[in-house]
């Protein structure tokens, strides 16, 4: 069975193509490396409530965006996120703002969620490469997990 995830870039000048984003590709590439099958989608900050409802109408099994976390008036991707779940995963977002911060003292400014929409695994992942690296390594151990209890399977993981 193919798995699917998508990928939000959340960014106004990249959408209006100003500059090229780099950190889509690289986590449209990890998760291939993972069994998926990607979309990756680019969208102005300003869309991001809409785009994120359409593309979770398609259910993958994972969406993870990129950019739009930090503090800055455009800034909408948490709020967007958290209006479309029906349970927060704290601990997630919590552990890589932690391993960020330990390299990069601003890192504790991103507002990212994480959490469950329906049958989707849903994370926020900052707009830069050392978070996005951040994200995909907490990730790294605890995806499978994640998606399989999401589906509902009946192992927790006991010992």
């Amino acid at each position: 069975m193919t798995r699917s995830a998508t990928v939000l870039v959340v960014s106004t000048r990249a959408a209006a193509g100003v500059y090229e984003d780099r950190t889509g590709p690289v986590i449209s590439a990890w998760l291939r490396e993972r069994g998926f099958e990607v979309t990756l989608e680019v969208t102005p900050d300003a869309e991001v409530g809409e785009t994120l409802a359409r593309l979770l109408a398609e259910h993958p099994s994972v969406l993870l965006t990129t950019g739009g976390t930090g503090v800055s008036p455009d800034d909408r991707t948490p709020e967007a996120t958290r209006a479309l779940l029906d349970a927060e995963l704290p601990g997630i977002a919590e552990e890589v703002r932690r391993r960020g911060t330990a390299v990069t003292p601003t890192a504790v400014l991103s507002r990212a969620f994480a959490g469950v929409a329906g049958r989707t695994l849903v994370m926020n992942l900052p707009g830069s490469s050392g978070g996005v690296r951040d994200g995909l390594a907490v990730l790294d151990g605890i995806l499978d997990h994640a998606i399989a209890q999401i589906a509902g399977a009946g192992d927790h993981g006991a010992r």
